[in-house]
């Protein structure tokens, strides 16, 4: 989160990117030292960049020095290129018994997800829940998930911890389950679960939705939207093409009452913003994921 300078030295990883309001790139077939790649989100993640974003232009480009090295035979100065795989947390094929799960989706990126989370997991902790958080879906970037951390959770971890740099749908699921699994080792109360970017997009959060077995954990389901419109498509793919029940709308649609009316007796879904009545946000988690049970 600082200004780089020319001959800056950083430490990055090849990855792709599908961004709508960022940078799309993918990882070129051959790399060698010497070569200039495009640095594709705040997280260090290069590639080729593809398309660009009209309100960021260009992006920073990043000389090729060499591969960074791993050592892995105490003794033995021989290195081999490293990876992020390298004691990463293992996928899962099956979903073992979970804590009450709330998801947090979006209609994009930038609709207030992270911050909604934030909100959530303060409230929650203040109450005495040990809890739990996780980014599933998206591009690598320790910003989300220290916030989690920041507002009160034991630990929040992401798919960069599972060893993946971006998310698909190829991968999404598995890598979704062996975090959760991860975390439900250490018995928290509940689990606040961020689905990076949309839930329409190329990152993996469709097939998460799809999955009955991740979707029977869940308690509640907070959906984070642009505008009314956005709220009213995103309520509608979930009941019609996810086939799940939308329990509250926030993020900027939510920003005054226009919208929040709108979507209250035109959608029929509450709405609440994260920013103006955060301790109502998360009262109405808690009494939906704990009614009837003390913390």
């Amino acid at each position: 989160m600082i200004t780089l300078n020319d001959g800056d030295v950083i430490a990055a990883v090849l990855g792709t990117r599908r961004a709508l309001r960022g940078y799309a790139g993918h990882v070129p077939s051959a790399v060698k030292v010497g070569d200039m790649l495009d640095i594709l989100n705040l997280g260090g993640v290069i590639g080729k960049c593809t398309s660009v974003n009209l309100e960021l232009g260009k992006p920073l480009q990043a000389e090729v020095l060499g591969v960074i090295l791993s050592f892995p035979h105490l003794g033995e100065r021989v290195g081999v290129p490293a990876s992020i795989r390298t004691d990463s947390t293992p996928w899962a094929d099956k979903l073992e018994p979970s804590a009450p799960i709330v998801y947090v989706a979006g209609t994009c990126m930038n609709a207030g997800k992270t911050f909604a989370c934030g909100e959530i997991i303060r409230y929650l902790a203040k109450k005495g829940y040990k809890v739990g958080a996780a980014k599933l879906t998206g591009v690598s970037l320790l910003r989300d998930t220290l916030s989690m951390v920041d507002r009160g959770a034991f630990k929040g971890i992401s798919f960069t911890d599972a060893g993946v740099v971006s998310t698909s749908g190829a991968v999404s699921v598995p890598v979704a389950k062996g975090l959760i699994n991860a975390l439900n080792k250490e018995e928290p109360d509940v689990l606040v679960i961020e689905l990076g970017d949309g839930i329409l997009g190329e990152y993996g959060v469709q097939e998460i939705l799809h999955d009955d077995e991740l979707m029977a954990a869940a308690s509640a389901h907070i959906l984070c939207a642009n505008d009314p419109v956005a709220a009213w498509g995103a309520v509608e793919l979930f009941k019609h093409t996810f086939k799940r029940k939308a329990d509250l709308i926030s993020g900027p649609a939510t920003d005054n009452a226009v919208g929040k009316e709108f979507i209250e007796k035109r959608i029929g879904v509450r709405a609440m913003n994260a920013r103006i009545e955060p301790d109502a946000l998360g009262k109405f988690v808690d009494e939906k994921v704990f009614a009837g049970v003390a913390a």
